[in-house]
């Protein structure tokens, strides 16, 4: 049912669709995106252009990332209603068009982002290099130039002419009928995948830092991995032996003389990855109770966990946003008490900006003459 990176439906696995989006029309040939880079942009589609879009290579890219996800959704959720989900999506997709509200497919961004295809009106345009010539002769003599014999090329090979593969000029909707089913086409997939992608931010995530971590073993770290893997898969149901005893010890003792925290597979992880994170390194903090995290990004991650949260409204703390590194009892309240003082300072400061003088021209503040007033002593 999954795939060897996909760890029984913990993370994704993107690779193929990765290579997909590098062979894009719209990208190739630019700046290479790494694994990692594409997982957290992969649902992002403002850096292609219109017309690229436009391309069946395109238009197959978003199907077969939409389908996956979606594949990926029922295989992991199969007890969820997710019929209702996705009929939620297209309920969703299909008042945004009615309204013309689809981010980056609404008639007006079309044209405000869409290259010119006449150009001024003044000269010859050149769909191919979308370029305009004031002089016939240079136009005609950079029709013979490798520059628009490349242009030409990759416009053929988009399959697109001047009035189909881009927005029309003036303010009109963008394109022809059937151009604009197109557009929806590829405008629905779209937002397929950005819902599918916000439903699932938690096996994202997880993916990142799986592809992080495989990054930083070495090549028998992986195969170890790996063999692993396949040996807990072949394991008969119960733990029994292949000849029908069972294991006298019950599981497999685990030898951890370093007590080094466990992996996915339930084995210590490496010991020099134990360094690179840090995980030796304790971070008490008193606000939490004197609890102790274990490595530096377990302890920046506790400052929005309820724990702390609630230790510092326990000492009547309610702005927490500028108690973050604070792990004291006492520098919270210091912090706290000044955060007060200056607040009640900043008050007394604007009741102070209103002068008033009475019949001997005295200047005071405005609540003391209203007081002395009161009391007749004015």
């Amino acid at each position: 049912m999954f795939a060897g990176e996909e760890g029984y439906g913990r993370f994704f696995d993107l690779t193929t669709l990765h290579e997909d989006y590098l062979n894009l029309p719209g990208v190739k040939g630019t700046r290479r995106l790494t694994y990692l880079q594409y997982l957290d942009t992969f649902d992002t589609f403002t850096s292609i252009r219109y017309y690229d879009k436009m391309t069946d290579q395109y238009f197959r890219y978003v199907g077969s990332l939409a389908q996956y996800l979606e594949s990926f959704m029922r295989r992991t959720k199969p007890l969820e209603d997710l019929e209702k989900l996705f009929g939620s999506f297209d309920r969703e997709f299909e008042d945004a068009w009615e309204k013309d509200q689809v981010s980056e497919w609404t008639k007006q961004s079309l044209q405000e982002s869409g290259p010119q295809i006449e150009g001024t009106g003044e000269g010859i345009w050149c769909p191919d290099c979308e370029k305009e010539f004031k002089n016939e002769n240079v136009y005609k003599s950079h029709l013979t130039g490798k520059r628009h014999i490349r242009a030409a090329e990759a416009r053929k090979a988009r399959g697109g002419t001047a009035d189909t593969d881009r927005p029309s000029n003036g303010n009109s909707p963008p394109g022809n009928p059937g151009q604009r089913l197109k557009e929806r086409a590829v405008a629905e997939r779209e937002f397929r995948i950005h819902k599918l992608s916000s439903a699932m931010q938690t096996e994202r995530s997880d993916t990142r830092v799986n592809v992080e971590r495989k990054q930083g073993m070495t090549d028998r770290e992986r195969q170890q991995e790996l063999a692993a893997l396949y040996a807990e898969a072949a394991e008969p149901v119960g733990g029994a032996n292949p000849d029908g005893d069972s294991d006298s010890d019950g599981e497999e003792k685990i030898y951890n003389p370093l007590k080094l925290p466990l992996a996915w597979d339930g084995k210590p992880i490496p010991f020099w990855l134990y360094k690179l994170h840090g995980l030796g390194v304790e971070f008490p903090c008193e606000i939490c109770g004197n609890f102790v995290y274990m490595g530096r990004r377990a302890f920046d991650k506790h400052f929005n966990e309820p724990r702390h949260i609630y230790g510092l409204k326990c000492l009547g703390i309610t702005n927490t946003t500028l108690f973050r590194e604070i792990t004291g009892i006492e520098d919270a309240l210091k912090l706290w008490d000044k955060i007060t003082r200056d607040k009640k300072k900043e008050k007394t400061n604007v009741e102070n900006i209103v002068q008033m003088e009475d019949a001997d021209g005295n200047v005071m503040p405005e609540k003391v003459y209203y007081d002395l007033q009161k009391q007749g002593l004015l």
